[in-house]
């Protein structure tokens, strides 16, 4: 079976920071939106329980679930977190990408 998102280690040890505090969650779910100035972006959510269409990876213990209309979008993408002196978030390296707006909050396939 080919993964859909690849988390680099910074990744997996945010979510399970993240999750630590929250028991009755099994992971993130990852999504695409339609939304912004170029027309889709990303979703992270915790979830509860894997949907019937989501597509389940599973590294060093962690769970992400790609929802069933972002796993074409999401196929081969990186999912890093990046911290620096000013912000925190998790980064999408996806090599689908065609083009992104000028403040990075969306982008198009």
């Amino acid at each position: 079976m080919y993964s859909f998102v690849f988390q680099t280690p910074s990744a997996v040890q945010k979510i399970k920071e993240l999750l630590k505090d929250k028991p009755d969650h099994v992971g993130v779910k990852v999504g695409v939106r339609t939304r912004g100035c170029n027309g889709l972006s990303y979703t992270l959510e915790y979830t509860k329980s894997k949907g019937d269409s989501d597509e389940e990876v599973v590294q060093d213990g962690v769970r992400v679930f790609i929802e069933k209309k972002a796993q074409l979008t999401l196929l081969g993408t990186e999912m890093d977190y990046v911290e620096d002196k000013l912000s925190s978030e998790f980064v999408f390296n996806n090599p689908n990408i065609k083009g992104t707006c000028g403040c990075g909050e969306s982008f198009n396939i």
